[in-house]
């Protein structure tokens, strides 16, 4: 599964959970106007960081806070890029 797929299954997963009506996840989209608060963002941050072995808001100290869907992928992109995604590629099945 790639990170972009992981994401958005997560925002969908939690979105679900919550009871939450999400908008359509384009890469444009405001992440404060996806359907979910910032509260059911925290726990997607924190799935993610289980599922990706990574937290690029703790490990990335210049990145810019992600505004968009799009920044937000990226901004996990870019930090699994500068570890040179071992640990993701280590965790997703062949």
């Amino acid at each position: 599964m790639s990170i972009r797929s992981e994401i958005i299954a997560q925002l969908e997963q939690v979105a679900q959970e919550q009871n939450k009506q999400l908008t359509p996840l384009t890469d444009d989209r405001p992440l404060l106007e996806s359907g979910l608060d910032s509260l059911c963002l925290a726990v997607v941050v924190a799935r993610l960081e289980d599922a990706l072995a990574i937290d690029p808001f703790t490990t990335s100290e210049e990145a810019p806070f992600p505004v968009t869907i799009g920044d937000f992928i990226r901004f996990y992109e870019n930090a699994l890029e500068r570890l040179g995604g071992e640990i993701y590629r280590s965790r997703t099945p062949e």
